[in-house]
């Protein structure tokens, strides 16, 4: 299993830029999200970002929400994605996993309880985007305890809070290049490459940006000054519309390599 550390050390070093899938665990069912994972890692992905379902994603856009729907439908939880992330190291995929998750579904299933197993099943980095900086200290603290990198979300609108956000960063930091939630954007915020120059000015993490990126040309354009790049929607939405192939044993294998060529192609 490879730390988000070395992952970033090891890309720098070839002079390239991490590729960040994201994908709805259970979506839409846990055994081929296992299939999936596999997938994206053959594909070249660096470092996985493992969505929890959740019924009120307030940072989502419709394509994740429709996923989360469908998962929640599965009755996935936090917990089955903690079991999913256990089950693909068992499988042997070795990537670091980040587990985006909002707040509510941690706190229902206790902080010892979600730290403990989140530790266990090989998650190296965690996103709760509905945790303001100034109340992340107990997360924050958990997180140290348990070896798993609490990373750090900046937006545009972040500004005076950036310095504060940073100074307690790990693992990388994630800009978010557009205003609102997430989805495949044809244009991106006017001031984003400036934004993300500065937050590269105050840091010594890697730099990732995501919300909204979802072509190869996307990911081309920030990798000249991003140390990684998350694509979610594109790849939820690819899986999306391949779902009644997925769910057919005899079409199954080819829609598993429609997204592992979808993702391949993002690689630069």
């Amino acid at each position: 299993m490879h730390s988000i550390e070395e992952t970033f050390n090891r890309i720098s070093q070839e002079g390239g830029t991490a590729l960040i899938p994201f994908l709805t665990v259970g979506d839409p069912d846990k055994e081929t999200t296992l299939e999936i994972i596999q997938q994206l890692e053959q594909a070249g992905a660096d470092i996985l970002e493992l969505g929890v379902p959740y019924s009120d994603p307030l940072a989502d856009g419709p394509v994740i929400q429709r996923a989360s729907a469908r998962a929640l439908e599965q009755l996935v939880t936090v917990r089955t994605c903690l079991d999913v992330a256990k089950q693909s190291r068992e499988n042997g995929v070795q990537m670091p996993f980040v587990l985006f998750t909002y707040y509510n579904p941690v706190l229902q299933m206790g902080l010892d309880q979600f730290f403990e197993q989140a530790k266990e099943s090989g998650i190296g980095g965690l996103i709760i985007p509905d945790v303001p900086h100034e109340e992340s200290s107990e997360l924050l603290e958990r997180a140290d305890a348990a070896g798993i990198a609490l990373l750090p979300l900046v937006a545009p609108t972040s500004s005076e809070r950036i310095e504060r956000i940073l100074n307690n960063g790990r693992g990388f930091v994630y800009c978010v290049s557009s205003l609102g939630v997430t989805g495949e954007r044809a244009s991106f915020h006017e001031g984003v490459d400036a934004f993300i120059q500065d937050v590269k000015s105050r840091t010594s993490l890697p730099v990732a940006v995501g919300f909204g990126i979802s072509s190869r040309e996307q990911v081309e354009r920030f990798s000249e000054f991003c140390d990684g790049v998350v694509v979610g929607s594109a790849i939820v939405r690819t899986i999306e519309s391949l779902i009644p192939d997925l769910m057919n044993a005899n079409r199954r294998e080819d829609a598993l390599l429609q997204i592992r060529k979808f993702v391949a192609e993002l690689k630069v």
